[in-house]
């Protein structure tokens, strides 16, 4: 098993997709069922780290090949996120979005 790096891409790539496409749908209708309705109205700030996250593994991935210093910089990309989002101090924009939402009538 040494030198399988399109398996272990696969295997990452395949394990978020199948996250996305299955559990948050699940737990939206989970969520509808007990009670506490998961938006998914998310911040602008959000969606923009969702997006550059998706180039930035994409572009790590491209080529196919893997060495130590594209993990240390993958690393290092996860630990910027997780302190911008620790310190962001968003949600009052998604719940004024999803206020909004529900003021809206309903034909």
């Amino acid at each position: 098993m040494h030198d399988k790096l399109d398996l272990s891409i696969s295997v990452a790539v395949g394990s978020s997709i199948q996250i996305s496409l299955f559990v948050i749908p699940l737990l939206v209708v989970l969520g509808w069922i007990i009670g506490k309705p998961l938006s998914l109205l998310f911040d602008p700030f959000e969606s923009i780290v969702l997006f550059l996250s998706v180039l930035i593994v994409g572009y790590a991935t491209q080529d196919g090949k893997s060495n130590w210093l594209e993990g240390f910089l993958l690393f290092n990309v996860y630990v910027i996120i997780a302190v911008a989002f620790w310190f962001y101090p968003g949600g009052e924009t998604v719940e004024a979005m999803f206020n909004s939402c529900e003021a809206l009538p309903s034909s």
